[in-house]
């Protein structure tokens, strides 16, 4: 059986660059028109150092529509999830320019107390701004997908109550970050862990549930919509990297296949397609498999809302359910 998982990253430009306005809440507004009219939900993944940052420094006027919409979102029905990039919570805004704490880029490899202080004060910053006291998110994706080493930060996320993480795509891998995610290749559609994301532990603290991948061509990775939301980020400033980063990528990219993330703000509907059909074969041929695909998009990439509107309508056309977290967890455990 298959039950897909919108997820959207709730985000502006990784350097702190760009509006809420521009960036989340009208991507967001218009998503949310989309799936209203299939009656169907997703998942908001807030970045929520980064917001809880914009407005302690009150960096964007536009952040009332933000606090407002999410609200929305959750008293509708929509399940908002966790996302951190920690190196805002010591960033510094100077003359209109956010300055990041690169040096708290991973979360994974800082203090476990620092880890606590962060996953706190972020999940303090989701109850505040949804005005729900008690809230605690089930489910939590890493900034960058970091989710290496594993151990302490997941203690600390199934200590504050969450059950699902979505940061692995099978077959990543960043050599700068020392992020490996081709052990993962071998597991099935979700496992628990506890140690190490990428090693099914049948005791594990947390459950994951990867972004959907598809191992590919390298060739594969250069349509003209993906280029173009690249270049797009690239232009607006976000595409500062460094010689040594730069490097670093080549060789990220230097193997005979590449994980394609099943992103329905990057791929054309055509690729989407394809790439569900490769799996509706497979689950026909075991049709008691549960199978979740979790799809992935960021506010910032969302330009191409008639491709989401006829990906809908497709999966509406397959009778394959649209869920959230909250809706799968049981049939995963």
């Amino acid at each position: 059986m298959i039950e897909f998982v919108f997820t959207i990253d709730y985000e502006i430009y990784g350097n702190g660059y760009g509006s809420l306005k521009e960036l989340i809440f009208e991507p967001a507004r218009k998503l949310k028109e989309i799936f209203d009219k299939w009656n169907v939900k997703f998942v908001v993944f807030a970045e929520a150092a980064e917001l809880d940052i914009i407005d302690s420094h009150s960096a964007d006027p536009a952040f009332s529509l933000i606090k407002r919409q999410m609200q929305d979102f959750y008293e509708e029905g929509f399940e908002i999830a966790l996302h951190i990039h920690p190196q805002w919570y010591n960033a510094r805004y100077k003359n209109g320019t956010w300055l990041l704490d690169y040096s708290e880029y991973n979360l994974c490899l800082l203090p476990k107390e620092r880890i606590i202080e962060i996953i706190d004060r972020s999940i303090e910053f989701l109850r505040r701004t949804l005005g729900v006291n008690d809230y605690s998110p089930l489910s939590f994706r890493a900034g960058n997908w970091l989710l290496q080493p594993t151990q302490a930060v997941a203690q600390v996320l199934a200590g504050r109550g969450m059950k699902i993480d979505s940061s692995v795509f099978k077959g990543g891998l960043q050599h700068k970050n020392k992020m490996d995610y081709r052990p993962a290749l071998r597991n099935g559609y979700y496992w628990r862990f506890s140690e190490d994301v990428n090693f099914e532990d049948s005791e594990g603290v947390l459950l994951e549930v990867p972004i959907y991948t598809e191992m590919v061509p390298i060739w594969r990775m250069a349509s003209s919509k993906r280029v173009g939301l690249q270049h797009k980020a690239s232009s607006s400033g976000k595409g500062g990297d460094s010689k040594n980063s730069k490097l670093s990528r080549i060789k990220d990219f230097l193997r005979f296949r590449y994980p394609l993330k099943l992103d329905f703000c990057r791929m054309t509907l055509s690729e989407l397609i394809r790439m569900v059909e490769k799996v509706i074969k497979e689950d026909e041929k075991a049709p008691n498999t549960f199978r979740p695909l979790v799809a992935i998009g960021h506010t910032k990439d969302l330009v191409d809302f008639e491709t989401v509107d006829y990906f809908l309508s497709y999966l509406t056309k397959k009778q394959i359910p649209i869920s959230t977290f909250k809706d799968i967890y049981p049939k995963c455990v």
